[in-house]
């Protein structure tokens, strides 16, 4: 499926039974990327790679997954489609696919013993390679998710897998790819102001490791690897605009940005600048498009 950044394509792994998935970003080959955890409880694999201090350079997919920590096994799934794509970096013994990934907690519905495995990662990754428009909602990695969790049961919405494309000068393009499962909820735009915060629900409601919104954040610009990270801390902020609380002790929010470097930018700091406000808006709003909007009263 593809999205506006050009070979940037999405494909999901769906079980809408179970109510679980996973969702692949394949990146074309000289894409950098970064990216960067703030909520206090994640699940990753081979994130300290992104680090830019880190030796290796190329990331060529990112797997968003369903089923907790049991969901990175699908990230195998994808390092073999990579593999026999002969996709991956170059070393003496073998082509080493490099794939970054992040879980969200969706045990809590549907079927807790279905998780997304290698198998799933693998159809994920082919169902990545068609023509078809990006799919959103209920799927892949955004099929179990719920938001809203902080007010306790009766707050309880769902999430989703939304997706938003912001555009700027001379052909820069960001994209932003988001599987909300969020603790806190979507954040009304002009609300008033409370005079006191909402009470937040006492667990085990709502408690440790079952929440968190991941996703990432592609632009047809070029930036090196700390850029990239910059980006991916303005991503943050626009999860911050779009929902409340955010960055919880109970979530894991993460978010990659990865650059595929067609686009050259302007003097700095004003083209990384321009890169990190469009992802910020960009992210803000995928994940309000990951969130179904609530049915109108009767």
């Amino acid at each position: 499926m593809l999205t506006d950044v050009a070979g940037v394509r999405v494909g999901h792994w769906t079980d809408a039974n179970a109510k679980t998935g996973c969702t692949v970003i394949l990146l074309p080959d000289g894409t950098v990327a970064s990216g960067e955890v703030r909520g206090g409880a994640p699940g990753t694999r081979e994130w300290e790679l992104l680090d830019p201090a880190r030796l290796v350079q190329r990331v060529d997919a990112v797997v968003l997954c369903g089923g907790s920590a049991f969901g990175l096994a699908a990230c195998d799934g994808v390092v073999r489609w990579c593999e026999e794509q002969a996709i991956g970096m170059a070393t003496i013994g073998a082509t080493v696919p490099i794939v970054v990934g992040a879980v969200l907690y969706d045990l809590g519905v549907g079927d807790p013993k279905v998780r997304p495995g290698a198998e799933q990662g693998y159809a994920a990754a082919c169902d990545a390679v068609g023509d078809g428009p990006l799919v959103t909602g209920a799927v892949g990695a955004g099929t179990g998710a719920t938001v809203g969790k902080w007010q306790g049961p009766d707050g309880v919405k769902p999430g989703g897998f939304g997706a938003a494309t912001v555009s700027g000068p001379d052909g820069l393009v960001v994209v932003a790819l988001i599987a909300c499962n969020a603790w806190g909820d979507v954040r009304v735009v002009a609300a008033p102001v409370a005079a006191a915060p909402a009470p937040v629900a006492a667990p085990p409601w709502g408690g440790h490791l079952t929440n968190t919104t991941i996703g990432v954040i592609a632009t047809n610009a070029r930036l090196d690897k700390l850029g990239c990270l910059l980006v991916a801390q303005s991503g943050h902020d626009g999860l911050a605009r779009a929902l409340s609380p955010v960055h919880a002790t109970v979530d894991g929010d993460a978010l990659v940005a990865a650059a595929t470097g067609e686009v050259e930018l302007a003097e700095a700091p004003g083209g990384l600048e321009l890169v990190r406000s469009l992802a910020a808006t960009a992210v803000e709003a995928a994940t309000r498009a990951a969130v179904p909007p609530p049915a109108p009263a009767r």
